[in-house]
């Protein structure tokens, strides 16, 4: 289900002349739904793609990392992106206003997994990165809780890239913070 103010938001993506190429592994396919449900999403989404497996990611941005879910991984996955949206945006179509999004996160599971609950979000337009990191404290959330500030985080990084101010309360606890590094 799609808040009003979450709503309110992508429309005002969908609203901008930015066309951007998703790519999301690990967490954070709602935001992929969530932009689909508001209409005017052929405005805004030339193609997603959710390269589940490692080797499916690692196929997919060309490399074999040795951290997934990374801030060097996000920012990886949003260059090839963007690269995606040069390659099959129309020739007519202003290449300033591409860009590409990744998501690459780990988050709760139905089996133990060591290391942290995380999320790195990035974006590429051609000339800047920009990524957002977050470690959420692990057990205090279930897979949805998790999922839910993924998508918050994603849809907050998309309206960045399209020039908005409007952000979306990511519902962080106590402890969290979203780090933003310019690359």
């Amino acid at each position: 289900m799609i808040s009003k103010f979450e709503r309110d938001v992508i429309v005002a993506i969908h609203d901008t002349p930015t066309m951007a190429c998703l790519v999301i592994t690990g967490a954070g396919t709602s935001a992929i739904s969530a932009l689909f449900a508001v209409a005017g999403a052929s405005r805004t989404v030339i193609d997603a793609q959710v390269p589940y497996s490692r080797s499916a990611l690692d196929d997919y941005v060309g490399a074999a990392a040795e951290q997934h879910v990374s801030r060097s991984e996000a920012a990886l996955m949003a260059t090839r992106a963007y690269r995606r949206a040069v390659e099959v945006a129309e020739s007519d179509g202003p290449q300033d206003q591409l860009i590409g999004l990744s998501c690459t996160a780990a988050i709760a599971t139905d089996r133990v997994r060591r290391g942290e609950n995380r999320a790195h979000i990035a974006w590429h337009d051609g000339k800047r990165t920009s990524v957002y990191s977050i470690v959420m404290n692990k057990g205090a959330r279930d897979r949805d809780g998790e999922e839910a500030v993924c998508r918050t985080l994603i849809i907050n990084a998309l309206a960045e890239a399209c020039g908005l101010h409007a952000k979306l309360s990511p519902e962080l606890l106590e402890g969290e913070d979203v780090e933003q590094f310019d690359c």
